[in-house]
């Protein structure tokens, strides 16, 4: 046995590492590079290599070589990879270089000494080292049993194969070695040794092969090709015909040559098959069914073997060898030893097999989803008795029907589609897939089911089970997402994604679809009257009503609040002014149907239904679509309220206008855009300045100052910035009076305050005071006129601020007085100075006689009550004339003066009075003053505080 046999054994190991490029190209070069040298080594070995020289030197130095490279190739893929076949790598390298050892031994003697090779010699002990590594590293590729049963077989398979072949080759050649023939014991030994170890290597091999591991198949496939071409040489090797006549360099060196390459080749081939997993079962070649069939079998082909070589005694004529005969005993009973642990190991099989079953076919008959197997025709074989729980149909009911039968006709198409593709896709990728369809129950109801789909001998099983009440959950859920839970009508977001979805379906130009945006007119007054539990069903009613009066097609839904919407659909027609027409009778109607009465608890309840309306028009979005059918509404509210208005573009400039003007109104205060002007407060008796009402106004981006209205309008939906707008107001009239009084002008100056923001913590008591002194104005100077005195508010807290601002010196004066009811109870109630007769009452007081008794009858309880009178807006000299004559004190008005910036006003201090209408005009001297002595005796005097007069009792 040469060492080219020792190292292709070797090759096995190779499955359990990566250690070649990655690459198709390097891997088709590698095979190629291999088919050359081994054919070139075959040819050169056929033809006796030309000489008798290079045929030695080919025949041992070339297969040292062979086997060194081989050695190499395994050390350096031990070194690459650290896995679990790495120690199987390192001993077949070994093995390796035992055999390139041997052969330059053996070449040594026979290229340079050039003399026979001793027998024996240290070559012989180079080649019978290689073969114990090689035992061990199959022995690591192997795959290790799992129980001591296998183990135990696993070693008698392994007697069986070599008994076998042990009692074959004894009755062929090893018999007539054994007969020493008067040679020594060591070259006897030699001579068994070599075929013996054969032996054992062709029994790993077989065993390798029909228990190797997976790990890198091409890899091991390679190495056992290998092997088993080095077997097959050495096994001609120690037949006594080519024993006899063996010479270096001959043909049968060419099969270890190409066994040491294919070694050698072994850990590189495996790259063709990197990064691809291993096949799966159902994919396996059917030669792997044969390798498991001969696996079954090779027991008693071993038996065979040795049945074999007993006849072949017999035929040849001799008498049959003790040691055969010995060696065919053990094998039979290794047999039957092994046929014995195999009954017992399948008999535990099978009880293990019957107790898996049977507690799989608990579980799936206890279980509470439906397994149902259907075969390739959708036709059901087995159906678990969960059906009848479940489906309230009995299984064997179920048994033989299709399934398509079972399934809602809205959803067969889905669940076709979905099974066909899972069938086409690859198992490996998509092993398992859902459906969920609605599937009939035995009482004919449709019940929501999910079913979990796997393949099954080209059917499907299906793991079924009953979602129903998740998915009535779900609608359940996704309803109440959608829908206002108090009146079960659309909310904002379903109904903005119907008009997205009306907008995107229409057809090109097809403008027929509205909306319209309703508010509720007077709803608060039912909250504040009947309470908030009757106002939520109030809005009940009117989403009932709302519900009614639109068409089916339509959608009314509640946005919020006291707001509501309806989506009108669009109509076949084009005509714009039909349209329109159309629309408007359906809002007006719907306006009608929301304002009659409503019966709420027994008590009657009535509101209006302000309604806007925006068409949709080509291009249009469904947020500008609502934001114009908003700014419509609005215009209703703004028009009178009950009422419906169209959308109309000038609409939104004016909303664009509005919001610019209160961005605006935030910031004017801290940006100089205000400016505080004055109107001189006139003493009707003599025409002389009695005090000074501020005014502020707004100056525009182009000079143009907004009248006071304009400035309230913008100013009042400023929320927070109306309070800062009124403290720079009474700031700024303060700071310009005390100006005023530093110049000589000591006229009071009148300021309009809320009677909210008075009763406001962080209100004006602390700041006036701090006011006053800072800029050294005296208290008397300063008079509060108190604005929109609301019944709601508290008169006791009023009360209190105001005398509180009396005790600072700071004079009230009572603003809009005759022009509610609220006037004669803040007359009665609070402490006030002056009395500010309101617009109403002078307009008409020279045309109307009733006016003017009724403005004479308040100036008459003002006077008994010793308080000042100012009469606002007289702007014509008969309401002056009126006015005077029925005893009222002061006025102001545009007969005497309008609003003065601070220069124009300051002349009019400097001039000092103005002509009364029907009083002859007072002499002027000098530099605008007025002498004493040309004032009447009975005028009055300026305005002032009248402490001495006593609040009436309450």
């Amino acid at each position: 046995m040469s060492a080219p046999g020792a190292v292709a054994d070797r090759a096995p190991a190779t499955g359990g590492a990566l250690c070649g490029p990655s690459g198709v190209r390097d891997g088709t070069r590698g095979r190629l590079l291999l088919v050359l040298l081994c054919g070139g080594y075959a040819t050169g070995a056929l033809f006796g290599w030309g000489t008798e020289g290079l045929a030695m030197v080919m025949g041992d130095f070339g297969l040292s070589a062979a086997a060194l490279a081989a050695a190499v190739s395994c050390f350096r893929c031990a070194r690459a990879h650290r896995g679990p076949f790495r120690p199987a790598w390192l001993l077949f390298a070994l093995s390796s270089a035992m055999a390139a050892c041997g052969n330059a031994v053996w070449g040594w003697y026979e290229v340079v000494l050039h003399r026979p090779v001793p027998d024996p010699s240290l070559a012989d002990l180079f080649f019978l080292l290689f073969a114990p590594p090689l035992i061990i590293a199959l022995l690591v590729l192997a795959k290790r049993p799992v129980t001591r049963a296998r183990w135990v077989c696993l070693v008698l398979d392994s007697w069986l194969i070599a008994g076998s072949l042990l009692t074959l080759s004894w009755s062929l050649a090893l018999a007539h070695t054994a007969r020493f023939d008067g040679e020594s014991v060591a070259r006897a030994a030699l001579s068994l040794a070599y075929p013996l170890l054969d032996i054992v290597l062709v029994s790993m091999l077989l065993a390798l092969h029909f228990r190797h591991s997976r790990a890198n198949y091409s890899a091991v496939r390679t190495a056992v090709a290998a092997l088993a071409l080095t077997v097959l040489c050495d096994a001609l090797f120690t037949s006594p015909l080519m024993r006899d006549t063996y010479r270096s360099g001959q043909l049968l060196d060419a099969g270890w040559f190409t066994g040491s390459l294919l070694l050698a080749y072994a850990p590189w081939s495996a790259h063709r098959t990197a990064g691809t997993p291993p096949p799966e079962r159902a994919q396996r070649p059917p030669g792997r069914t044969i390798a498991g069939s001969l696996t079954a079998l090779a027991p008693y082909l071993a038996a065979g073997v040795c049945t074999l070589s007993i006849l072949y005694f017999f035929v040849e004529g001799r008498r049959v060898d003790r040691f055969v005969v010995l060696t065919g005993c053990t094998v039979v009973l290794a047999l039957v030893v092994r046929q014995g642990i195999m009954l017992l190991d399948n008999i535990a099989l099978a009880q293990e097999l019957a107790q898996k079953e049977n507690h799989f076919r608990s579980l799936v008959q206890s279980s509470s989803d439906v397994i149902m197997i259907a075969a390739p025709s959708g036709v059901l074989h087995y159906v678990s008795p969960a059906a009848s729980g479940v489906y309230g149909r009995e299984a064997e009911e179920l048994v033989g029907t299709e399934l398509t039968a079972l399934i809602h006709p809205d959803d067969l198409g889905g669940v076709v589609h979905e099974v066909r593709r899972f069938l086409a896709a690859p198992p490996s990728e998509e092993p398992t897939t859902r459906i969920e369809c609605r599937f009939r129950s035995g009482t004919g109801e449709w019940l929501n089911v999910e079913s979990t789909v796997n393949r099954h001998q080209g059917g499907l099983i299906f793991n079924s089970r009953d979602v129903t009440e998740r998915v009535r959950l779900q609608a359940q859920l996704q309803h109440n997402a959608e829908h206002d839970p108090l009146t079960d009508l659309p909310n904002r977001a379903l109904f903005t994604r119907r008009v997205r979805q009306a907008l995107g379906g229409r057809r090109s130009g097809d403008s027929g679809a509205a909306v319209l945006f309703i508010d509720l007119d007077g709803f608060k007054g039912v909250n504040d009257r009947l309470g908030h539990q009757a106002g939520d069903e109030l809005l009940v009613q009117v989403a009932r009503r709302l519900q009614d009066s639109v068409r089916s097609g339509d959608t009314a839904a509640r946005l919020g609040g006291d707001e509501f919407a309806a989506l009108i659909a669009g109509g076949t027609g084009h005509d714009p002014a039909a349209r329109e027409l159309r629309i408007h009778e359906i809002a007006d109607r719907l306006r009608l149907a929301l304002s009659q009465p409503y019966r709420i608890e027994g008590a009657e309840a009535r509101v209006a239904a302000s309604i806007g309306v925006a068409f949709a028009e080509p291009g249009i979005t469904a947020g500008d679509l609502l934001r114009n059918a908003d700014l419509a509404m609005y215009r209703a509210k703004a028009g009178g309220k009950n009422r419906v208005e169209l959308y109309a573009p000038q609409m939104r400039v004016e909303a664009v206008r509005r919001a610019e003007s209160a961005a605006r109104s935030r910031t004017a205060p801290h940006d100089g855009e205000f400016v505080l002007l004055h109107q001189p407060v006139v003493e009707l008796a003599t025409g002389r300045i009695a005090a000074v009402a501020a005014q502020a106004r707004w100056r525009s981006a182009q000079g143009i100052l907004f009248s006071p209205a304009e400035f309230l309008r913008v100013a009042d939906g400023a929320g927070e910035r109306g309070a800062e707008l009124g403290h720079w107001m009474l700031e700024e009239a303060v700071a310009q009076a005390a100006e005023r009084h530093r110049r000589g002008h000591r006229v009071p100056v009148c300021v309009r305050v809320p009677a909210r923001r008075l009763l406001d913590r962080s209100g004006p008591l602390g700041a006036v005071e701090t006011l006053l002194a800072r800029h050294r104005l005296p208290a008397g100077a300063l008079v509060v006129e108190l604005a929109d005195s609301d019944p709601c508010l508290s008169s006791d807290e009023l009360e209190q601020r105001l005398v509180a601002l009396r005790r600072l010196g700071v004079r009230v004066a009572l603003d809009g007085f005759g022009g509610g009811h609220a006037a004669i109870n803040a007359l009665r109630r609070l402490p006030v100075d002056i009395l500010r007769l309101d617009r109403g009452l002078v307009e008409g007081v020279a045309e109307s006689p009733r006016l003017h008794k009724i403005t004479g009858g308040l100036l008459r309880i003002a006077g008994d009550l010793g308080l000042q009178t100012v009469a606002e807006g007289v702007d014509v000299p008969d309401q002056a004339r009126a006015l005077r004559s029925m005893g009222c004190t002061h006025a102001r008005g545009t007969v005497f003066s309008g609003s003065l910036e601070e220069h124009r006003l300051h002349r009019a201090l400097v001039r000092g009075v103005f002509p009364v209408p029907g009083k002859a005009p007072l002499p002027v001297l000098a530099g605008g003053a007025v002498p004493t002595q040309a004032l009447p005796s009975r005028s009055l005097p300026p305005m002032c505080s009248h402490n001495e007069t006593r609040v009436p009792p309450t």
